[in-house]
């Protein structure tokens, strides 16, 4: 079987877009999942996820409870866990 009658049917999946806001400059936005990074802690005082501004330049950083986790991982979001698994 060849790649292109593997994929033959697929449509186009559109990029995953998430709307933020930047507490800094006040500007609202949306950004790719490539701009954004998810941090998943071993609390919710650890779990977040961060971007940089595009209006302003500043490094934001959010928490992120259960239902914000699944969305940015199910978006695509880079994610990196701060605790080690059992």
């Amino acid at each position: 079987m060849s790649v292109a009658s593997a994929f033959a049917g697929m449509s186009r999946v559109a990029p995953v877009l998430f709307r933020a806001g930047c507490p800094d400059c006040r500007a609202r936005f949306e950004l790719a999942a490539s701009a954004l990074r998810l941090a998943i802690g071993a609390s919710s005082r650890t779990t977040f996820y961060s971007f940089t501004c595009p209006e302003c330049g500043s490094a934001v950083r959010k928490p992120a409870g259960e239902r914000i986790v699944e969305l940015l991982t199910g978006g695509g979001v880079r994610t990196l866990r701060l605790y080690a698994s059992v």
